[in-house]
């Protein structure tokens, strides 16, 4: 990457299209990975990635799979903002006289930007776990309210289900709730507190992902490159992307595991809950063993891989440079 002075509204634009652009894309994956991670040992809904697509579409239909996209399409644009503009911020800021980055300065570099992203990520990822864990919730023959960990925080009443939605008869669904009716409950019940549970588990995911990705991005993508002054091949970034996402992503996967348990307020029948990450790792690792630690992480990386490969792809390309051109260009215009 070309450390020169950088246009924070371009990284802004660019962070933000990748964004959307990916996470419409990868999204059922998504909520694949959620489901897959909150189920419990012995009360396994889905066998697998491919069972769970199968029968959260006989329950749910299509749409379904988008369950919490609305509210990650809403804050993917700053989140992704924040974390590719962080990162070149950085990386422009620990360069001297264009000299190529060490190692050790692109990890500080993805460090900074893995912590700068954590407040919007956190309230986003809690948000949306609980719209997408509902349908789990739900087949689990689940009669009672969805709590909160505080009394009074009731946000999902779910009707008795006879039998598994995804088996027999028309699909039996919990109401539908919007993630601003969850926001509200929250912050009646919990204050802004309530929409920042996790954060230090998100916080213990994110800066190590970031800490892995950049840095390991960055040299594959010099591969391709000729000098500093060179973008690699449109194709190369994108592969670049995906590998570095992928690697990230199965690294800090077990991280990921317990944020999602944390986050998760809604739960199933004998589903414990957990006082911190210690607690919850604690649990996790007695109860349902090592492996537990890796549940969805097949899904994870095939999520991030694509995620991080178009965003890359997209800023790479320059979308956010040429609209700000095009705008300066018919400002100019007579």
């Amino acid at each position: 990457m070309t450390e020169k002075q950088i246009s924070l509204p371009a990284k802004l634009i660019n962070g933000g299209t990748a964004g959307i652009v990916g996470v419409t894309c990868v999204f059922p994956i998504d909520l694949i990975k959620t489901r897959l991670q909150n189920q419990r040992t012995g009360q396994q809904i889905y066998k697998s990635m491919l069972d769970c697509l199968i029968k959260t579409l006989r329950s749910e239909g299509y749409f379904g799979m988008y369950r919490g996209a609305a509210v990650n399409l809403t804050l993917v644009t700053p989140e992704k903002a924040i974390k590719l503009a962080a990162n070149d911020y950085f990386r422009h800021l620990l360069a001297k006289d264009g000299m190529t980055l060490s190692l050790a300065k692109e990890m500080m570099a993805g460090c900074g930007a893995g912590t700068c992203q954590v407040i919007i990520t956190t309230p986003m990822e809690m948000l949306k776990i609980q719209l997408q864990d509902a349908g789990r919730l739900a087949s689990q023959q689940f009669v009672t309210r969805v709590h909160c960990s505080t009394p009074g925080c009731k946000l999902v009443a779910v009707s008795p289900v006879l039998t598994r939605a995804y088996n027999v008869g028309p699909p039996v669904l919990p109401r539908r709730i919007s993630a601003t009716q969850i926001a509200i409950e929250l912050l009646h019940a919990q204050g802004i507190k309530g929409l920042y549970k996790g954060f230090g588990a998100t916080l213990l995911r994110d800066v190590p992902f970031s800490i892995i990705y950049f840095p390991l991005f960055a040299h594959l993508n010099k591969a391709k490159q000729d000098s500093l002054e060179e973008r690699a091949p449109f194709f190369h970034s994108f592969l670049a992307g995906c590998t570095a996402g992928s690697v990230a992503a199965v690294s800090v996967n077990p991280c990921d595991v317990i944020k999602t348990r944390l986050q998760s307020m809604g739960k199933g029948r004998n589903e414990e809950s957990y006082n911190g990450i210690r607690d919850c790792a604690r649990k996790i690792w007695m109860n349902e063993g090592p492996l537990a630690f890796l549940k969805g992480a097949g899904c994870r990386a095939l999520v991030i891989a694509p995620l991080f490969g178009i965003a890359q792809c997209i800023y790479f390309i320059g979308v956010g440079e040429f609209l700000i051109e095009l705008c300066q260009y018919r400002g100019l215009s007579p």
